[in-house]
């Protein structure tokens, strides 16, 4: 039998090709970070992550209504305090900035998921993610406590979601027991069970005042040379009792991420990180790419590599750009 010759792309309008794209973005996949920060009424920009602001607790619900409204399911808030220690005292304050966010966040939106990230380097005034050593090493033992703390005050605070991520050892076990044991039993963990030591953090420090004062994070965070790390952390994660992890960054870490997915009983995210927004905004403000473009292209790379959902600084303006489709 002869064969037809046809095209082998199909040639149909956008609404045939969307519905049978075998990959989409929706607003129910994405989850907004947000940053709070001491005051009433602050809208301020952050320079290095054009369009997005420090906000304070109350400005940070009106967003996380508009946010909800758009058909976001989800925040996750980082805080700035009004002032740091040595042991990230502000962290674990019912009065803290993300605390106050998520009070405030679960009176408006009663239905909004709120994650906190739990971490100690935008709390201490060295901007390591744990406390140190006279030697400046970070004690891993010492700091289990301190984060502890920190997930119980924030689920006091009415956050659905804690989410460690300051990769010190046995971090979980640590938040799961402090939490079982305050009566919090029903509290999600969502572990960064996959950080690698990255460049692409930068313009986040900025954003949170958190880069260290001296060295670096090599002594806690993944060595991007190194792959099976990630299944090990993992695998450790879930068995310490997390119910969910991330991978971070995104990008250029989509083969770390399909591998996790793959492998993981659990659901398993992707962080789309701040250098990466930052890299596809200054290129596309000066006309090197197209903007709509890349951000679609990246988002559907993460659900294709494995990503059942995205933290992205892109959230809230892709599902406000969908409801206007």
């Amino acid at each position: 039998m002869k064969l037809i010759e046809r095209p082998r792309r199909l040639r149909a309008s956008r609404a045939m090709r969307d519905l049978v794209a075998e990959w989409d973005i929706r607003a129910k996949d994405l989850v907004q970070p947000l940053f709070v920060v001491p005051g009433q009424g602050v809208r301020r920009p952050i320079s290095s992550l054009p369009g997005q602001e420090h906000l304070s607790a109350d400005e940070a619900a009106k967003e996380a209504e508009a946010i909800y409204r758009a058909g976001v399911p989800a925040v996750l808030l980082f805080g700035i305090p009004p002032e740091k220690d040595s042991a990230g005292s502000w962290a674990a304050r019912l009065d803290a900035p993300v605390q106050d966010a998520t009070r405030r966040i679960k009176q408006a939106v009663p239905d909004l998921l709120v994650m906190a990230d739990t971490c100690l380097c935008e709390y201490t005034n060295h901007g390591h993610c744990g406390v140190l050593r006279e030697d400046g090493s970070v004690d891993n033992d010492a700091t289990l406590p301190l984060l502890a703390a920190a997930a119980v005050s924030q689920a006091e605070a009415g956050a659905d979601v804690i989410a460690p991520s300051d990769m010190m050892d046995g971090r979980v076990a640590a938040l799961r027991a402090g939490l079982d044991s305050a009566g919090f039993s029903q509290t999600a963990i969502l572990s960064y069970a996959v950080k690698y030591r990255s460049g692409f953090y930068g313009p986040f420090r900025e954003a949170a005042g958190s880069a260290p004062q001296h060295g670096d994070r090599s002594g806690y965070q993944m060595d991007f040379r190194n792959g099976r790390d990630a299944l090990r952390e993992a695998r450790l994660d879930v068995a310490e009792g997390a119910d969910m992890l991330l991978v971070k960054p995104g990008m250029p870490y989509l083969d770390i991420l399909a591998k996790v997915a793959s492998e993981a009983q659990v659901p398993v995210g992707a962080y789309q990180v701040s250098g990466e927004y930052a890299m596809l905004e200054a290129a596309a403000e000066r006309g090197w790419l197209d903007r709509d473009q890349v951000v679609g292209e990246s988002l559907v790379a993460f659900k294709r590599a494995g990503a059942r959902f995205i933290v992205t600084y892109y959230a809230y303006e892709w599902a406000r750009r969908a409801l206007a489709r």
